[in-house]
């Protein structure tokens, strides 16, 4: 059975506590936890997990602000006392409303029509090709050809290994939003690489195999692309030791 990766937040420890409680009692599924609203969404946006546990009325961040800003992909669950938000969690697509405090039947019940959806998800999307909007026609491409996104103002070039581009209609969030997860990393405000393509990098820039173009790392992405890269099974030619 795959693991479903799940981040719950909340301000209240025992809450938390209770969520990772159940989580483990259920089974399959692999949970972090956040106190503290803004920590956990950095990591929503960084990580992309499947499914999200999410307090409402929490110290310095809503959690509805939380919900409008989480990646396309994100099963929700909302988990609250304050019944009046429902209303709210609903139109913000999620999956369930969890009224504190709930009982474990109750929680598996929620975790379980979430699984219905990312399964569901999974049937539909496949994960080797994404399909791309270009002028007037929508063009299907192989997942493992995409060298690298570029942002061009409200359109992105999908530059492929073959040499060639796609000028897609979408947004470099939205593009970026088809692409697997662990295989692709924002690494600039305008540029998303695949990171097995990775050929040499500083902490300024990189280059990749197939491409001689130089894509340039933003300063807020350095410390993650250098976390993601040196996870790979094998550091590419020119990347910089552990002591530079």
């Amino acid at each position: 059975m795959k693991t479903i990766r799940c981040i719950a937040i909340d301000d209240e420890p025992m809450a938390l506590l209770v969520i990772e409680q159940f989580c483990r009692r259920m089974g399959g599924l692999s949970l972090e936890t956040f106190s503290e609203p803004h920590v956990g969404l950095e990591a929503i946006q960084r990580t992309r997990p499947e499914l999200v546990f999410l307090d409402i009325r929490m110290n310095g961040m809503n959690g509805l602000e939380v919900a409008r800003a989480l990646p396309n992909g994100c099963s929700l669950i909302f988990t609250t006392a304050y019944a009046q938000y429902a209303l709210d969690g609903f139109d913000l697509d999620a999956v369930d409303f969890l009224h504190k405090p709930f009982a474990y039947d109750r929680c598996v019940r929620a975790v379980d029509k979430a699984l219905q959806r990312i399964e569901a998800r999974v049937k539909t999307d496949s994960p080797e090709v994404v399909t791309l909007k270009q002028e007037y026609s929508n063009v299907v491409v192989p997942v493992e050809e995409i060298l690298y996104l570029e942002a061009m103002e409200n359109y992105t070039k999908v530059y492929r290994r073959n040499g060639k581009y796609i000028l897609s209609r979408s947004s470099l969030k939205r593009t970026f939003e088809l692409l697997p997860a662990d295989r692709f990393l924002r690494v600039h405000k305008s540029y998303v690489v695949a990171l097995s393509q990775v050929a040499e990098f500083s902490h300024a820039q990189l280059r990749l195999k197939e491409s001689s173009s130089i894509i340039p790392i933003g300063r807020t992405y350095a410390e993650v692309f250098l976390q993601r890269i040196r996870q790979g099974d094998e550091t590419p030619p020119g990347a910089p030791s552990e002591r530079g």
